[in-house]
């Protein structure tokens, strides 16, 4: 976790050279909050996925959401697949390269060591009982259930300093948490979305480079994915502003408009800069 730094300074998405632009063929997008509207998909975010993939633009969903809930989800949009869990597992969907069972969970999938399911989960159980006892108002989420690599509790009511008092307690214990608008996530140190896409990547699109893809995201569990050394090219939906003050990395620029308006304001860019204007 990382807090009191330096206000974004991102510029505008419409100040991002046209070079840039045209370059991207792959992107790497957050779900709740930069795809969502008001926590729902709408009917011009499917549309313009669908129109992304017409132009060969792919796009991966990299998400904190549950194994459960992103193994259905890709079998539904069209996406190359989904990351779940912070950079937990791996969810091929129907256009990734040697895949052909969009959703189907295989050993390669796992992004992090996970020697024994039961033990792990069970770990994950003992520390968030550790962490009710100094916050007894804590709320698990009602995902965990289908979770496996992470344990979430609703982030709702606490604090800047409550985090960072849960995150402290987190690593004396050989763990780390991460959060979002919508949890907060117990899991192992090496366990983010930048660690689980750059092995995507490698393992499923090991054609493509850094300056082919842009990553999306809105909150600090997708910080990673700002990095510059590791992302080039990257974009906070406006609604990111809000953690401005508690990132060590900020992307590359900013959409104006929030959440799914802001992915699809970054897409139209992103089309336009594919197909040629008729005149």
């Amino acid at each position: 976790m990382t807090h009191g730094m330096m206000p974004m300074s991102s510029s505008h998405l419409m100040q991002v050279d046209s070079e840039c632009l045209k370059a991207v063929q792959f992107i790497a997008t957050d779900m709740d909050g930069t795809l969502t509207q008001r926590g729902l998909f709408t009917a011009e975010l499917i549309h313009t996925l669908e129109h992304l993939a017409r132009v060969e633009i792919s796009v991966l969903i990299v998400t904190g959401r549950s194994a459960g809930w992103v193994s259905g989800l890709v079998h539904y949009l069209p996406v190359v697949g989904a990351i779940a869990e912070n950079g937990g597992i791996f969810f091929p969907g129907h256009a990734t390269p040697g895949k052909t069972e969009p959703g189907k969970t295989e050993p390669d999938n796992w992004l992090v060591p996970v020697a024994n399911l039961a033990t792990h989960r069970q770990q994950l159980a003992h520390i968030f009982a550790e962490l009710k006892q100094k916050f007894p108002q804590l709320q698990e989420s009602t995902d965990n259930r289908y979770r496996l690599t992470d344990w979430t509790f609703d982030v709702q009511g606490l604090t800047l300093s409550d985090l960072e008092q849960l995150s402290q307690h987190c690593q004396h214990r050989g763990w780390s948490i991460t959060y979002s608008t919508v949890q907060v996530h117990i899991k192992l140190p090496q366990q983010t979305k930048a660690a689980g896409l750059l092995t995507v990547l490698a393992q499923s699109f090991p054609h493509l480079t850094p300056h082919q893809i842009v990553t999306v995201g809105d909150s600090p569990n997708d910080e990673s994915l700002f990095d510059a050394a590791q992302f080039p090219f990257s974009v906070g939906v406006a609604n990111l502003q809000d953690y401005r003050d508690r990132l060590l990395h900020h992307p590359t620029c900013i959409t104006t408009a929030a959440e799914g308006a802001g992915f699809c304001e970054l897409a139209q860019q992103l089309i336009r800069h594919k197909v040629p204007v008729q005149a």
